[in-house]
């Protein structure tokens, strides 16, 4: 699960492992607590926001926020920033204001010059085996990104879907920036289908997975696999100071393919999951909390942790998510649409609204570009449409 660190650098880690840790303790003892692509079964393959989770919700998790969004808002596409893009997946923007997006088929990482929309590769990532929805699929920067210079990808190999870090020098030529991968965490299973990959880190410092269960259905509800699961890792790849269950990576489970994450303003956790053929859903995630697949899909009258809401796959079949002013916002695949949920703390306070349906294809990864702004990745080279001249692309968009 780890590798090895050289010593001065080791003892930095241990160091802020131990403020992390305390600060998370802290921050439980404060709180309560709280599809594939086309959206269907084994034979409905299923692919996958803001950086930054907390280890429990905040004490106003299920309250209601003072600064509730207005019921209607709007989408404005300010800018194609680039094109040509070949089977973009993960984005993690950098301080600069440009853009890393990963390949999933390419495996490669290549940066984006969000002014002038310019291509430099990093370079690419060994080991990568891409096959069906498997590949190089999300990225994150280090929380130290400024000192360690760490990206973070999550990828499929050729035994299963792990993370891995690299150091990112950009003294290096183009296509040779990235060091050796370093593996903080493997053995999530694989498969054609169902593989999940988003990562993020929290508001709390950590990192989280979101994982598929690759069409196995009984791993979702087995806690000792990772499979069908949002895990929380330090970001060394140990199980998080906090967690739910005891020396587990384990967040939260019943998951059948998490694609998207990201926080509110009161660092509650939100995610994005493929159902199978009824219901897609947005989940507010509380740790240790059981979302119910295989046994529910979409609301349920058992002990599970019902939706924020829920869509009919054809209208969805989410991927990534990111929030701003005051709405959670789902990019979909087989639904061509942009959704907007309005919150009240974790729930909806008005019915989503869908934009730019059908305008660009299918929608793979959206992230916040700081204020009203938001970075969109559509994902039409994947296999699933026709592309269109230029595709694929990413957006910047003006929202409301």
């Amino acid at each position: 699960m780890k590798t090895g660190t050289c010593p001065r650098r080791r003892d930095e880690i241990v160091q802020r492992r131990a403020v992390t840790a305390t600060l998370a303790a802290a921050v439980l003892l404060l709180t309560a607590g709280c599809s594939s692509d086309d959206g269907g079964s084994a034979g409905r393959g299923g692919d996958s926001a803001s950086p930054s989770g907390t280890a429990a919700q905040s004490p106003s998790a299920t309250g209601t926020d003072a600064r509730t969004p207005p019921a209607k808002g709007s989408v404005k596409v300010l800018r194609t920033v680039t094109t040509g893009l070949s089977t973009p997946w993960g984005l993690a923007p950098l301080d600069d204001g440009d853009l890393l997006v990963s390949s999933r088929d390419d495996a490669t990482i290549t940066r984006v010059a969000a002014d002038t929309g310019k291509k430099t590769e990093l370079g690419e990532v060994p080991g990568v085996s891409p096959a069906g929805e498997g590949g190089l699929l999300g990225i994150a920067l280090s929380p130290e990104y400024a000192s360690d210079h760490m990206i973070y990808a999550y990828f499929t190999s050729a035994s299963d879907n792990r993370v891995v870090r690299m150091v990112h020098n950009e003294k290096k030529p183009a296509g040779q920036q990235l060091g050796a991968p370093d593996t903080v965490l493997r053995g999530i299973p694989k498969g054609v289908i169902h593989n999940g990959g988003r990562i993020a880190f929290g508001p709390d410092g950590m990192l989280y997975v979101g994982t598929g269960e690759r069409g196995d259905t009984g791993l979702s509800q087995d806690k000792e696999s990772l499979g069908g699961k949002i895990l929380r890792l330090t970001p060394e790849g140990e199980p998080a100071p906090g967690n739910p269950f005891p020396d587990s990576p384990v967040y939260s489970y019943g998951h059948r393919n998490v694609q998207g994450l990201a926080w509110d303003r009161e660092q509650r956790l939100f995610a994005s999951e493929f159902g199978q053929n009824t219901w897609d859903e947005l989940n507010a995630i509380k740790p240790g909390d059981n979302y119910g697949w295989p046994e529910a899909e979409g609301d349920s009258e058992g002990d599970f942790h019902d939706p924020v809401h829920q869509w009919g796959t054809a209208e969805a079949s989410p991927s990534g998510i990111a929030y701003a002013e005051g709405s959670v916002w789902m990019a979909g695949l087989r639904g061509q649409r942009l959704w907007r949920i309005p919150l009240d703390g974790t729930k909806s306070s008005a019915e989503p609204q869908a934009f730019l349906e059908e305008e660009y294809g299918r929608l793979r990864t959206v992230a916040p570009a700081g204020g009203n702004r938001l970075w969109l990745v559509t994902s039409n080279t994947d296999g699933r449409l026709q592309p269109k001249d230029g595709d694929d692309r990413i957006l910047e968009l003006e929202v409301s």
